[in-house]
């Protein structure tokens, strides 16, 4: 009985740790592939930055607060075709402590 229940315990801590769900509570993510949130430069499938002449590759970082009052970080990379690929996105809770 006892196994059974430290099987179930693991299961349901082991499904929590899935990434497939809303990317506004996901702290940390790396790698292509990174849906964008309302803030991002890419948010509704069009760029809102001024690329000019910026070089393939080139990367650059874009901070705002999300709906929820978190500070979020993204970076964010110059494709071929001109267009932005987010390649990591950071979000911290903002904490307000004792007068700081």
């Amino acid at each position: 009985m006892k196994q059974l229940l430290v099987m179930a315990l693991a299961t349901v801590a082991l499904t929590a740790c899935n990434s497939t769900g809303n990317p506004e509570f996901r702290a940390i993510d790396y790698g292509p592939g990174i849906a964008p949130i309302a803030g991002s430069l890419t948010y509704g499938g069009k760029s809102k930055a001024r690329l000019g002449n910026m070089p393939v590759g080139y990367t650059f970082t874009h901070e705002f607060l999300n709906g929820f009052g978190n500070r979020v970080e993204e970076r964010y990379r110059v494709l071929e075709d001109g267009s932005l690929d987010i390649y990591s996105r950071r979000i911290t809770p903002i904490t307000i402590g004792h007068g700081y």
